[in-house]
């Protein structure tokens, strides 16, 4: 590979403060979503939706980012990063703008996706710049001082959000957006060289569209099992086996490409595959119990933006203590011991919703999230740093992309079938409590617990309100239930694929975080 050209040091702080301020954007950004839920929840303040609605609004954007990226890679090599990077800030700020003014939750899924193609663009040209940038013991420090932005924006995020919903509409959450990116352009365009590789990694047009249309046929069929709760109609199950069947003609066709984007073989090393299936199911519990927050501290306990995003801090100081922690317990131990426990006790702090009420104090809920955060930032940093730095050099690209594919698959999955366990308990449990309401009030409530508040008010009936608050934490107590379930798989994975112990082979890569994962323990 050709060495990078070297930049005077003044210029290079300057290329680290505009990456910095592009990071910090996308952080806070995926962090003020999950507060604003509630809000476009809301029929009167927001756009009224349903929580379908609300996981494609959530899910879309995530399930741009995981299908598009590793092809964005590949658009950095042959058209330059800073290219692509650019590109990937004009449609991440034009979406953004959009999403802020649109008139329907359809609009705001369509622009949260566009949006999530933006973010894939940014991310790998992002790191590539990094990269290319810096040399030697710089780029450690780079990266270092480059990964503070994540701890801004996972602390930041959150209370700027609950300031905007507090004194502006819910659209301003995104119109932020868009002055940031045209001033990071402006920095891109004046300081950073075009770097590109001079290998030239090939498309791959025929994964893209089979993971995306595979995906998006699964998580498809998931959502509306949640909206018509039963899963014996066609409109359920056939979306199920579609895309599943697409996911598996994906995996095929990768293994017959000379050079693939997403490598399958990678999965069938032991250490390698076991420790991102279970990174794929902590980050499906993580982004289903991030949506069941989101209504919890807003809606069932009646907690104003502001205050809600202030609640979720904990997470992001948690997880933020947790990888560095995390990567010095390795080096003494072992990352099975550091890992596999870590990861139960992140389980066991999702399946710790099921013991939250309604007249639960907050001190709780701020030691669950800070356990919560603190056990996700020990897995998630040093499993995915030893997972790559076991590949060899020239498999670290492809070894990315699968990992970062796997987890924002997980998320995917995750939104999907959490909004569905909870919708379904929930009508089953608010049922009972709608005999004699009228028609239009029955359907309505129905719908949400937001729904149902919404018309208890309407119709001066606050015992509605009650049972749809009883019938959310109920709902929110069966599915961390299975979600625990679900996530405490991965630390038996751990356990089955990891060795008992590791012999040091040098300094290990810097983990490859991506903005979704974080975002979640952010606001979980």
């Amino acid at each position: 590979m050709t060495a990078p050209p070297t930049l005077p040091k003044s210029r290079q702080q300057l290329i680290l403060a505009v990456l910095m301020l592009c990071s910090l954007l996308i952080w806070i950004e995926n962090t003020v979503l999950s507060t604003a839920l509630e809000t476009l929840a809301d029929p009167v303040r927001g756009l009224g939706a349903n929580p379908g609605q609300l996981q494609w609004a959530t899910g879309a954007y995530t399930l741009a980012f995981a299908t598009l990226m590793f092809t964005a890679g590949a658009l950095g090599d042959r058209f330059g990063h800073r290219t692509v990077f650019s590109s990937g800030l004009v449609i991440f700020a034009g979406s953004s703008l959009w999403a802020a003014y649109v008139n329907d939750v359809g609009q705001l899924i369509a622009a949260r996706a566009v949006m999530g193609v933006g973010s894939a663009l940014i991310t790998p040209a992002m790191m590539a710049i990094l990269m290319w940038t810096f040399t030697g013991p710089a780029r450690a420090a780079a990266i270092g001082i480059f990964s503070t932005s994540a701890g801004v924006g996972m602390a930041a995020g959150p209370v700027l959000a609950g300031f905007l919903l507090e004194h502006f509409w819910w659209g301003s959450v995104f119109l932020i957006n868009v002055p940031v990116a045209a001033l990071t352009l402006v920095g891109l365009a004046v300081l950073v060289p075009n770097f590109r590789s001079p290998t030239v990694r090939p498309l791959d047009p025929a994964g893209m569209l089979l993971s995306i249309s595979g995906l998006v046929a699964l998580a498809y069929g998931l959502i509306r099992a949640g909206q018509v709760a039963v899963w014996s109609r066609t409109d359920v199950w056939a979306p199920i086996v579609v895309g599943l069947v697409l996911l598996a003609v994906f995996v095929l066709v990768e293994l017959r490409v000379k050079v693939p984007s997403f490598d399958p073989r990678l999965l069938a090393q032991r250490a390698f595959g076991g420790g991102n299936v279970a990174l794929g199911l902590l980050l499906f519990g993580v982004a289903a119990i991030t949506f069941y927050n989101a209504f919890y501290l807003q809606g069932a306990l009646g907690f104003s933006p502001m205050k809600a995003g202030l609640a979720n801090i904990p997470t992001a100081f948690g997880a933020l203590v947790g990888a560095p922690l995390a990567s010095r317990l390795v080096r003494r131990l072992s990352l099975r011991l550091v890992a596999v426990p870590a990861l139960t006790v992140a389980a066991l702090t999702i399946g710790g919703y099921g013991f939250l009420g309604l007249q639960t104090p907050l001190v709780w809920i701020e030691i669950l999230l800070l356990i919560q955060g603190l056990s996700i930032g020990m897995v998630i940093g040093p499993v995915t740093a030893a997972l790559l730095s076991n590949l060899p050099l020239e498999q670290a690209g492809a070894g990315s992309a699968v990992t970062n594919t796997v987890r924002q698959t997980g998320s995917v999955i995750g939104i999907a079938v959490g909004g569905t366990i909870m919708s379904i308990m929930y009508r089953r449990t608010i049922e009972p409590s709608l005999e004699g309401a009228p028609g239009p009030v029955r359907d309505q409530a129905r719908v949400s617990a937001e729904q149902a508040r919404h018309a208890a008010t309407a119709i001066h009936r606050p015992t509605l309100a009650e049972a749809a608050d009883n019938a959310f934490v109920h709902a929110m107590h069966v599915g961390a239930g299975w979600i625990a379930v679900i996530t405490l798989l991965g630390a038996v994975v751990l356990v089955i694929t990891l060795p008992a112990a590791e012999k040091k082979k040098g300094p290990m890569l810097e983990p490859d975080y991506e903005v979704d994962d974080v975002r979640r323990c952010g606001s979980a």
